[in-house]
């Protein structure tokens, strides 16, 4: 059944189908996805699925002390409501419940663990390609453990990006109604500085106000270029970032008939746009934009992954192996997540059409 394609029959349920994947399950993910799905209390925005090892799902919902039983069903069980204290899995059976102790401890890095997220995520794309689920939100995954079972991307974005095909896939926050962006993600201040290239930026401007169009319901959505410098450079005294290369972006930008401002500094941009003046913000380095946005509402804020030709958001933090297994990981994030999936649901066949798949399948592990 292809949700995203088709409108649901009225007569029955009309909520789009969310597939939580568990992430590492040596880290926090299967507790806060366990405690997503037994969650009685949101409004039922989505019909959820977990994706991963039932074992591990298993014990997540153990180290919470919830009375619940997990359920392995099949692909043809998707979407369908669990009576009461049920949770539902597509269990990728890597572990056994057996096993899983001894093979997956809480808090460690390890090959089988890296291997179990891996098999989640390969899952939980392939059902939202073929329309079995309207998306996917992703629990964290630990990069050293996916790299020792033999992954050879950087992480979350860069795997998803392989295994679906897309041409690029990128990062964008939603919090309090606000999208950022951002020019460039994990490099040093240095570095990012020195990637802070006339087509880098121009680059980014455009996918971002692609993302905004695609993602947003404003029919000339406005973005905000933050500038990077204090005061926004001060006419050059504080830096020529905005003069040289930000400013021109812009320019260039509107002239190709964009809604683009700026550069604005960043000590009020984000601000501004919060209060609903852009429909998102064009921050430069990691920090830059993730500091505003967690800030503002650290459990609210909720990674999209844009570029995809498929839904995908995730919580915005770490396995946090420090309390994996004591069941005290807050859950907020994950429900959150799963809240912005159903939201954007309906704009699965605007982002199909907007990111096909561009690589072959066969060419991807």
């Amino acid at each position: 059944m292809d949700h995203a394609d088709n409108p649901p029959d009225p007569a029955g349920d009309p909520s789009p189908v969310v597939a939580l994947t568990l992430g590492d399950p040596a880290g926090i993910g299967p507790e806060i996805v366990a405690r997503t799905l037994a969650d009685p209390g949101p409004p039922r925005l989505a019909r959820c699925v977990a994706v991963g090892d039932a074992a591990a799902l298993r014990r997540g919902a153990r180290a919470c002390g919830l009375d619940v039983r997990v359920r392995s069903i099949d692909p043809a069980g998707i979407g369908t409501e669990p009576e009461p204290g049920v949770v539902d899995i597509l269990d990728t059976a890597t572990v056994t419940d057996a096993e899983i102790a001894d093979t997956m401890p809480w808090g460690r890095v390890g090959a089988p663990a890296g291997a179990a997220a891996l098999a989640a995520i390969r899952l939980a794309v392939r059902l939202a390609e073929a329309g079995a689920v309207d998306a996917i939100a992703t629990a964290p995954i630990n990069k050293e453990s996916i790299w020792a079972a033999g992954a050879g991307q950087l992480g979350h974005t860069e795997l998803l990006g392989e295994l679906t095909g897309a041409a690029h896939a990128d990062t964008m926050f939603v919090v309090g109604g606000l999208k950022i962006f951002f020019t460039t993600r994990h490099a040093s201040l240095r570095t990012a500085l020195d990637l802070l290239t006339p087509e880098r930026v121009d680059a980014a401007i455009t996918a971002a106000h692609e993302a905004l169009r695609v993602f947003g319901d404003a029919p000339d959505p406005v973005l905000a270029v933050a500038a990077v410098n204090p005061h926004g450079g001060e006419g050059g005294a504080f830096g020529d970032e905005e003069i040289e290369v930000l400013a021109p972006a812009v320019a260039r930008a509107r002239d190709r008939g964009l809604a683009v401002v700026g550069p604005i500094p960043a000590d009020s941009v984000f601000h501004q746009g919060l209060r609903g003046r852009w429909a998102g913000v064009l921050s430069h380095f990691h920090d830059q934009g993730h500091i505003a946005a967690k800030t503002f509402d650290f459990d609210g804020t909720v990674s999209v992954t844009v570029g995809l030709p498929i839904l995908r958001t995730s919580v915005d933090h770490g396995t946090a192996f420090d309390i994996a297994g004591t069941g005290v990981a807050e859950y907020a994030s994950m429900r959150e997540a799963v809240r912005t999936a159903a939201r954007f649901a309906p704009a699965v066949p605007r982002l199909r059409a907007t990111w096909p798949r561009v690589v072959d399948p066969g060419a991807v592990r």
